[in-house]
């Protein structure tokens, strides 16, 4: 969509039309996000498309994503691999590149037209941080001379870049640190940049966790060891920032149930009716799939029940999303096992994941964190606040652990623990996550969602 701006700057954005994408790197931001999010919907509704990139969160930011921006994708850890992904790809005139907790000015589209109208190529605003220590106010103003004395930017102050220049010099150099400035060394070559002197609202929580003084020497500090040459990775450990993990494989089991109406999320019908139950199911299994192929770990394998004839499942079968598999007879131990054997005889080598759909707090991240896990233990898990279990995975067959369990109880990762005791067998439980059975739950990820209350997320 085509945006052109309000307020004082009409004459100038009616005349030079633009389209902008905003893109935001995050991990493990929470529901921190949420207002970040919020914050950016007018820009929205007048046009401005979000593209959200994940670098492996393990908190509920996926779902909040989910429900707050155009695009959700996930990238290698670091903001200069999640920036250039979201820039990948886009056929808008200007890339925005906006911290998670960082908050734009009101009219930031309409300031961003006219500069860019105006004939710069790159530019950015001036930065104000939230922060009510008196020495906050000295580092801002020093942090804009800064900048516009020597024509470098920094990621808190949202610079934004034409698309074709961006692509013209490849984008954001594939730093763990300095990825900004290494940018705005080369862009500014090109042009000086324009230097808005409305601000955009960067969150003091840096300054206020280390404090001030220690994170302003700390700054200065890594910044002129770049000048002089120091490795960035060496950088970005000093400054606290963890390593990006190595990539891993494993399939991905998923159990779903049709979505029909009077057997689907049957609990839930008090809440949402047969009908909506039935919607839930489909929207659950529709995400669950979306997180396991951005997962990008190895083949997934939808296991239907009662089996696979049920149009939805059909339909996916036939639009190539997801190879389809009926689940047998038995019960839910009898079910996981079935799947976990069929993998183990075609694929031996090749370690399991299995989830249901039912965890909308459930992230890519956490199936590569499991995928990581299994390369020195036999089985990992993910426990449901309910005592369950939201994931299982193994790397051989252990069919003991399914024997015995009283299914849908609050004993099943109780009784699951003594398997795997009693077998030998070496596992590790990651963080509990939760999952939608009951009305409550259902309104607690509504709360999520739209930031009513205090979620534990």
């Amino acid at each position: 969509m085509r945006w052109t701006g309000h307020s004082v700057h009409d004459s100038v954005a009616h005349r030079y039309m633009t389209t902008l994408r905003i893109v935001m790197p995050v991990r493990n931001e929470g529901l921190t996000l949420l207002s970040s999010l919020l914050a950016l919907q007018p820009l929205r509704r007048r046009g401005v498309e979000l593209v959200v990139v994940d670098g492996g969160s393990t908190d509920a930011t996926w779902a909040v994503v989910r429900a707050h921006a155009d695009c959700l994708l996930l990238a290698p850890q670091g903001r200069a691999s999640q920036m250039n992904a979201g820039a990948a790809g886009c056929q808008a005139d200007v890339l925005l590149f906006l911290h998670a907790d960082s908050r734009l000015p009101d009219d930031a589209d309409t300031l961003i037209c006219a500069a860019v109208g105006g004939g710069h190529g790159w530019g950015r605003f001036d930065v104000r941080i939230d922060g009510s220590h008196p020495m906050l106010r000295v580092v801002e103003r020093l942090m804009n001379l800064r900048s516009r004395l020597t024509g470098i930017a920094t990621g808190d102050q949202a610079m934004f870049i034409r698309r074709d220049v961006f692509e013209r010099l490849g984008g954001f150099s594939d730093l763990p640190l300095m990825e900004d400035i290494a940018l705005s060394a080369r862009l500014k070559r090109l042009g000086p940049p324009a230097c808005l002197r409305q601000p955009a609202v960067t969150s003091a929580r840096r300054w206020e966790q280390q404090g001030v003084w220690r994170t302003i020497g700390l700054m200065w500090w890594l910044r002129l060891r770049y000048f002089f040459g120091a490795k960035p990775q060496a950088l970005a450990d000093r400054y606290g920032y963890g390593r990006r993990p190595s990539p891993m494989v494993a399939g991905m089991a998923i159990l779903a149930r049709a979505p029909v109406a009077g057997s689907a999320k049957t609990r839930l019908i008090p809440a949402l009716g047969a009908a909506g139950a039935a919607r839930a199911q489909r929207r659950f299994t529709l995400q669950t799939l979306r997180l396991a192929h951005a997962a990008a770990l190895g083949p997934v394998t939808l296991w239907c029940a009662p089996d696979t004839s049920h149009r939805f499942f059909r339909a996916l079968r036939r639009a190539g999303r997801v190879p389809c598999q009926p689940q047998p007879d038995g019960d839910l131990g009898a079910r996981m096992q079935h799947a976990f054997a069929r993998h183990f005889a075609a694929q031996p080598q090749l370690a399991l994941l299995l989830i249901g759909t039912d965890c909308p707090v459930l992230a890519p991240g956490h199936l590569q964190q499991a995928a990581r896990a299994l390369v020195d233990h036999d089985v990992v898990l993910i426990p449901a606040e309910d005592g369950g279990y939201v994931l299982i995975g193994m790397r051989r067959p252990l069919p003991e652990v399914f024997e015995g369990i009283a299914w849908s109880t609050p004993q099943v990762m109780a009784q699951t623990r003594e398997r795997l005791a009693a077998a030998g067998v070496r596992w590790l439980e990651l963080p509990g996550l939760w999952d939608v059975d009951e009305p409550g739950d259902w309104q607690r990820l509504e709360q999520l969602l739209s930031g009513v209350g205090t979620i534990a997320a």
